[in-house]
């Protein structure tokens, strides 16, 4: 098995976390993605395990909802069974959350005064219905702060990276207009590019949380070190890999 390749963020340091990449496509780590899913369960024990020793992993089936479950206790790691949802929250010693993505946006919580910790899976979609704030809240009933809760945005698409259109700037309001900057037009039709890094810290910091740090990795333009499902579309795979982020209590 190759070497894990882990990003980690300094504003998280004292918490067990990684933001795991590719390692030049020898790891994927989704069930959804290529491979054998025995295999995927495996590496991601393994780098559970390299997260903190003997801790059980604790990751949802992703939908791009913004549902979070209180995990108490790590479920069976299988392709399929698992809760559904786009975040997790524990106090519980001995779990490690876990989240996959591939151009969204990875985002670990940390309140380690309060001993909670969260980890969300925040694409467009989901960051505009609500997961970030829902995962705050939950980590509050759970005896977390706001002031407290320090927030880090791992490996996604960044902003000159993700071109999208008109019709998909109608998703946010007036106020989300700063998130957008003009791109080269294609065939007459106005294109744009969106910071989806920028948009998500906005909705952090509206939230109430003041210690937000963004790794600034961009998933689409590192090939070597991230899967991207963009760069996959445009390259007319079949399928693309996904890469994990974990975090647990110490």
């Amino acid at each position: 098995m190759a070497a894990f390749q882990i990003d980690r963020a300094p504003l998280l340091d004292g918490v067990p976390h990684g933001f795991f990449g590719s390692a030049g496509g020898a790891h994927q780590f989704g069930f959804g993605g290529p491979g054998d899913s025995e295999y995927v369960r495996a590496l991601r024990a393994a780098a559970a395990d390299a997260i903190l020793p003997d801790g059980a992993l604790a990751a949802p089936h992703q939908v791009h909802s913004p549902d979070v479950v209180h995990v108490t206790a790590a479920w069976d790691d299988a392709a399929t069974g698992r809760p559904v949802a786009d975040a997790v929250v524990t106090a519980t010693r001995g779990v490690v959350l876990g989240i996959v993505t591939a151009d969204c946006a990875p985002v670990l919580f940390a309140d380690q005064h309060a001993g909670v910790i969260g980890a969300s899976h925040a694409g467009w979609r989901g960051a505009v219905e609500g997961v970030l704030e829902n995962t705050i809240a939950a980590m509050e009933a759970l005896g977390a702060s706001r002031h407290n809760i320090a927030a880090a945005i791992g490996p996604t698409i960044a902003q000159s990276s993700y071109e999208v259109n008109t019709p998909f700037r109608a998703h946010f309001g007036a106020d989300a207009e700063r998130f957008f900057s003009p791109a080269p037009e294609r065939e007459g039709t106005p294109r744009w590019h969106f910071d989806l890094p920028g948009f998500i810290v906005a909705r952090l910091a509206s939230a109430g949380l003041g210690k937000i740090a963004d790794i600034g990795r961009d998933t689409l333009s590192q090939v070597a070190r991230y899967h991207s499902h963009r760069r996959s579309t445009q390259a007319g795979e079949a399928n693309y890999g996904r890469q994990i982020s974990m975090i647990a209590l110490p």
